[in-house]
């Protein structure tokens, strides 16, 4: 870049001294600005100077954008969130050409293996012994569908096969070749599946969304972002397909994949066991909502993601893509405004 990185951060974290080192390390020249904000602010600070933000090239926030028109100098804005919904319909993003990347890759999501039975016999302080040894199902050999192989279905695959699980992997456009399999978004060492060898089979597209769905799976993991072509994606005709084996459906992805009204048949007929739903349609999800008085299904409030390392993972996608355009390369986890994401 011809001129010094100017970096304006807006953030709900006051980055740490070392996360700011690392940062001057690989990109000396950057100037850093820091402002922290509320968690859930929707406005920048109305206290930061006019000249601060003609002078910002780079920003780093998570739902609070300033006009256009206040950042003339604007090149870059990382998002602290991993998926990008805030932005759509945004002058700042839909009419300029600022680089918005996400940060897809921060999140480590957590296993959950739940006893329902013995949870409720605890809050009874009652001891009771199993009726059998085989009461409970381990994972070897159960397949698992991950509805949105990018970089958080990646880390669910290696989980997954780590307990012994069959991963099918589906994705929304073609990946026929092995280069076409491998992800170029951020990810730690050691963590997720970069070369796109865990999945033994590969769905893509419309066309197979259904054959996908009806390929035995035991799981079902969604975690595409919200788009016209994935509104709905989970409906009537899905449940159906599924019903062969009773999936188990988890949704990290967003809400209106799933249309609500047919989860809830699904349950009330048995169709599947039960469901995880980290997102729900609408949010928040209304008390009267009947889902909240199922035994088999686990609601929790958008916070698969959230973890006490979230902030320092964000840091150094922040710290990488800086890096990158100080090499006059593009971001990584970059959003396209044509496919929505």
């Amino acid at each position: 870049m011809s001129s010094p990185e100017v970096l304006l951060i807006i953030t709900p974290f006051v980055p740490k001294t070392e996360w700011l080192d690392h940062l001057k390390e690989k990109c000396p020249s950057v100037e850093v600005i820091t402002y922290p904000t509320e968690l859930y602010a929707l406005e920048v600070p109305k206290e930061l100077p006019t000249e601060v933000w003609k002078r910002t090239t780079a920003l780093f926030t998570w739902k609070a954008f300033p006009p256009k028109e206040l950042v003339p100098n604007l090149k870059f804005v990382q998002l602290l969130s991993a998926g990008c919904a805030q932005i759509f319909g945004l002058p700042l993003f839909e009419e300029t050409e600022i680089a918005f990347s996400t940060s897809n890759g921060s999140h480590a999501y957590a296993a959950l293996l739940g006893f329902p039975h013995y949870l409720d016999l605890q809050k009874q302080s009652k001891w009771v012994d199993p009726e059998s040894d085989e009461d409970t199902e381990d994972s070897v050999g159960l397949k698992v569908g991950i509805l949105g192989y990018g970089n958080i279905g990646r880390q669910v695959a290696k989980i997954a096969t780590s307990l012994g699980m069959d991963v099918h992997a589906y994705t929304l456009h073609e990946r026929a070749t092995a280069e076409s399999r491998k992800d170029d978004s951020f990810v730690e060492t050691g963590l997720g599946d970069p070369d796109g060898l865990l999945p033994s089979k590969w769905f893509h597209g419309k066309d197979q969304l259904n054959d996908f769905l009806a390929s035995d799976l035991d799981l079902l993991v969604i975690l595409l972002p919200l788009t016209e072509q994935t509104r709905n994606m989970i409906s009537k005709e899905q449940f159906a397909l599924l019903s062969k084996k009773k999936t188990y459906v988890c949704n990290a992805g967003r809400g209106p994949i799933i249309n609500i009204e047919d989860l809830i048949t699904a349950l009330d007929t048995e169709q599947i066991r039960g469901a995880a739903l980290d997102v729900t349609d609408p949010e928040p999800l209304p008390s009267d909502s009947k889902l909240w008085g199922y035994r088999n299904v686990i609601i929790t409030p958008h916070c698969a993601g959230n973890s006490n390392h979230v902030y320092e993972r964000v840091f150094k996608i922040l710290t990488y893509n800086l890096e990158r355009r100080s090499k006059g390369e593009q971001p990584i986890n970059k959003v396209r405004k044509s496919l929505g994401y």
